[in-house]
Parts: structure tokens; sequence; C-alpha cells
């Protein structure tokens, strides 16, 4: 059985934006769209989903916590592209997912707890190491090493081996460790080493609360920790098994002047 290839679209979007030269011109659209097509071919799933931010729309998570992911500033080129690229993915035959009050890790945890459930396999194309939480032995996470030419595999082991913790503790261990990237300040005077302790001694952090650990903070942690965790019930298009429209998401970046890009994808078709 094929397997279900889910991609966070805002993640490989922004190792393409910044990999790219300025001088390409919608270069966030060329490397991303180079990425999906070798992500395909590589890992020839039986279908493509991609989630997205809603950027700028507020979640139930910025709602909860005013600091989360505060500060993080756009290029104006970016933004536009980032618009431009779910039209590609869907040109391509490829399903997209973006709603409001969601995110793109949302969205990776609804397809592989519905591919999971329905007896398949699962592969998540992210740098956003909040997914390991997602690993197991029916879904491996690609994580980029350099562009998507060289992917790491993580499973459940290489989650233990790389944090301490299983994948199911992962949202327990940001909420004790914390997430500079993401404002989450995690308990005081705790580091991933004593983090992973932790989980190891009591097995959860609510139950490392409820044993009388970390009281002043508990509330706040239990914050972290719903932040932290990936919302399964995000919505989602149908995923029936695809085949790509490389002819269609051509004629779409010729309309927009990219004519190599466009050859290239011709020629796939």
């Amino acid at each position: 059985m094929r397997p279900l290839l889910v991609i966070d679209g805002d993640s490989l979007a922004h190792r393409a934006y910044h990999a790219m030269p300025k001088t390409v011109r919608l270069g966030c659209v060329v490397g991303f769209t180079n990425m999906l097509v070798r992500l395909w071919q590589a890992e020839e799933p039986r279908a493509v989903l991609v989630g997205w931010d809603s950027l700028f729309q507020p979640t139930y998570r910025t709602e909860a916590f005013a600091a989360y992911q505060s500060g993080r500033v756009f290029d104006d080129a970016l933004v536009e592209q980032l618009d431009m690229l779910p039209q590609v993915v869907e040109a391509a035959g490829f399903g997209a997912a973006k709603a409001a009050g969601y995110e793109a890790d949302d969205f990776l945890a609804a397809a592989v707890a519905g591919e999971e459930a329905r007896g398949g396999t699962a592969l998540v194309a992210t740098s956003d190491r909040d997914a390991f939480q997602l690993a197991s032995s029916q879904t491996t996470i690609l994580q980029p090493v350099r562009g998507v030419s060289e992917l790491a595999r993580i499973g459940p082991a290489e989650v233990r081996e790389r944090y301490g913790v299983d994948p199911e503790q992962v949202p327990d261990f940001i909420a004790l460790r914390g997430d500079p990237s993401d404002k989450l300040p995690g308990a005081a005077g705790v580091g991933p080493k004593k983090a992973a302790d932790v989980l190891r001694e009591y097995g959860s952090l609510e139950a490392a609360l409820d044993a009388g650990r970390f009281s002043a903070e508990a509330e706040d942690l239990r914050l972290y920790r719903r932040i932290a965790a990936l919302d399964a019930s995000a919505p989602l298009p149908p995923l029936p098994d695809q085949s790509p429209s490389w002819a269609e998401a051509s004629s779409l970046v010729r309309e927009w002047g990219l004519n190599a890009l466009a050859d290239r994808l011709a020629k796939l078709g």
C-alpha cells in the first residue's frame, strides 16, 4: 500500500523562499514546486495533502496565550507567494487544507489520524519538530536536511534518541522544556534533559502535576501542553488516490511568467 504524503506547506515554503536567490522571480513558488515534485517522485505516494497556516488570523493558541509566536515578521514577497502556492498544489491535482483557527500542523495531525485509522501509512514532510508527536509504526516524519535533496526519516526510535521521550510525550516535553520559536517559556529551570527525566519518572506532565511537581506553574504548563498538542479535528478535503495533473500546474505557472518551471512540469505530464 502506497503511503499518504502530508506536507507542512508553510514550513517548506519558508525553506524554499530563503534558499532561492532573491533575483529569481517568484523564487518561493519555483523552489516549493520543485520540492513538491521531488517528494512525489521519491516517495510515490497514493495521494498528497498540503496543510497551510492562516496567517494574520487568530487561532485558539493565540487567543489562549497572547505571546504565542509573537514578533514574527514576514517579507511582503513571501506573503504574496504563500497566497499563490495552494493554487499550484490544487492545479497539480493534490489536496490543500487551510481554515481559520487552524495551523498547518493541525491538518497534518488530522490526515495522519485518518490514514492510520484506515490501516494506511503516512509520511509527514516538515521542518517543525512539533510533528515528532505524530511518529508511529505507521507514520514517519521526513525532516529536510538540505532543501529536500536529503531527508532525515524520523520514527519513534529516532524521537526517543533525540528527545529521550516517546512520540506521545512530545507535547508534555515541549510544555516543560519550552519552545523559543513559539515563545513558550516552559517550566522555570527545566531544560531538555530534566524535561525528559520528569517524563520518564511520571509518564506524563499531568501525572507530574498530580504528584505535586511544578505546583506554582501547573496551570501555565497545562496551557503550554494544550498549545503544543496538534489538533486532529482540523477539517480536511477528501483524500482519494490521486494522479498528478502536471500539465494543469504547468499552465498555471506559465500564466505567472515562470516559463522554465512550466516546461519542467509539462515534461512530467
